[in-house]
C-alpha cells in the first residue's frame, strides 16, 4: 500500500446472486488509491455502483473478489480504533429519543469525544436537541447522523448521499462544516447525486457507471474530455423561433457564420459543464436531471 494512502482498493469487485435470475454485477474491478487530506466524490447514475462501494470500504459487505484496506488495514479495524466516521442514507437512529440524548449515548462509547454542545452547533442541531428523532424530518435526520459520524474524531469521512432530503439552505450549512473538518485535515469520501455539490465541493470525482470506474480526475479534468463548447441560439425556421443547442469545435466559427448569414439571436457560448461530461461519459441522461442543480 501507498505510504500514507488512506484507502486503497485492487481489483474490488461484488457480484449479487438473486434467487431465479442472472447475477448483478455491481462492482467490477475497482482499483481506487485516496491520499491523506483529500476530498473525493463519487458520481454515477442509479446503479452504478456507489453505495456498493463505500458498504465495501465500511465492511458493510463482503467482496466477491479483490482487497479494501482503510489506513493500511482491514476496514473493520479501522473503523474499531474509531478512524473513520460515516453517513449513510438512513438507518441506525431510535425514533424515540430525543436528538440530544441520541448524541449523547453514542458519545459516551467513544474515547475522546468533542463536547456534546459543540457537536450540535457543527451540525445545526442545536434548536432540535430536545425533539424526537422518530418528529424530524429526513433532512434533520441526516444531520443526526452526521454529529454522530463525528463523535469519534475521525479522519476519516465517508458519506452516502449526506444531504438527502435537506432543503438548499440546510445544503449549504452541511457543506460549510464539511469544509471547516477538510481544512482540519480530514480525509472525505462522499457519493452523491448533486452534481452542483461535487463541483464545488470536491478536489477530485470517481465516475461510476456498471460497476466499474471510467473515469477519476478532477472537475475540471472530467469536463475537459469533452472537446469544443456548446452554442445556444434561436432562429427562425418556417415562420417560428426555435431554440438550438449544439456543439462546435470551433464555436467562434459557428458564430460569426450564424450572425451574418441568419437571423440568430440570443446567441450564447459557453464550455461544456460537469452535467455534459456526466451524460457523455455514462451515456445514460435519464439518470440526471432530478436534483442535479441546486
Amino acid at each position: 500500500m501507498p505510504v500514507g494512502a488512506v484507502i486503497r482498493t485492487v481489483g474490488l469487485s461484488k457480484t449479487f446472486h438473486p434467487r431465479n435470475q442472472d447475477p448483478v454485477y455491481a462492482l467490477r474491478g475497482a482499483d481506487l488509491t485516496i491520499d491523506p487530506g483529500e476530498i473525493v466524490a463519487v458520481l454515477g447514475p442509479n446503479g452504478a455502483g456507489k453505495t456498493t462501494l463505500i458498504d465495501l470500504i465500511l465492511s458493510l459487505s463482503t467482496p466477491t473478489s479483490g482487497s479494501v484496506e482503510v489506513f493500511g488495514t482491514s476496514p473493520r479495524e479501522a473503523i474499531r480504533d474509531q478512524r473513520v466516521g460515516a453517513v449513510m442514507q438512513a438507518g441506525g437512529l431510535l425514533p424515540d429519543m430525543t436528538v440530544e440524548h441520541t448524541v449523547a449515548m453514542l458519545a459516551a462509547t467513544m474515547s475522546d469525544p468533542p463536547a456534546l454542545d459543540d457537536v450540535l452547533a457543527r451540525t445545526d442541531l442545536t434548536r432540535l436537541r430536545h425533539r424526537r428523532v422518530g418528529s424530524c424530518s429526513g433532512g434533520e435526520q441526516q444531520r443526526v447522523r452526521f454529529a454522530i459520524a463525528l463523535l469519534a474524531r475521525p479522519d476519516l469521512l465517508i458519506l452516502d448521499e449526506p444531504t438527502a432530503g435537506m432543503d438548499a439552505g440546510a445544503r449549504r450549512r452541511f457543506w460549510a462544516t464539511m469544509r471547516e473538518e477538510a481544512d482540519a485535515g480530514r480525509t472525505v469520501l462522499f457519493a452523491t447525486h448533486y452534481l452542483a455539490e461535487a463541483q464545488q465541493f470536491a478536489q477530485r470525482i470517481v465516475l461510476l457507471d456498471g460497476g466499474r470506474i471510467i473515469a477519476d480526475d478532477t472537475p475540471a479534468g472530467i469536463q475537459s474530455r469533452l472537446s469544443g463548447c456548446v452554442v445556444d441560439y434561436d432562429i427562425t425556421e418556417n415562420g417560428v423561433r426555435v431554440h438550438h443547442t449544439v456543439t462546435a469545435d470551433d464555436s467562434d466559427a459557428l458564430a460569426r457564420e450564424l450572425l451574418t448569414t441568419t437571423d440568430a439571436r440570443n446567441l450564447r457560448i459557453a464550455a461544456h459543464t460537469l452535467e455534459d461530461a456526466f451524460i457523455a461519459l455514462t451515456d445514460r441522461d435519464s439518470h440526471v436531471v432530478e436534483g442535479d442543480r441546486p
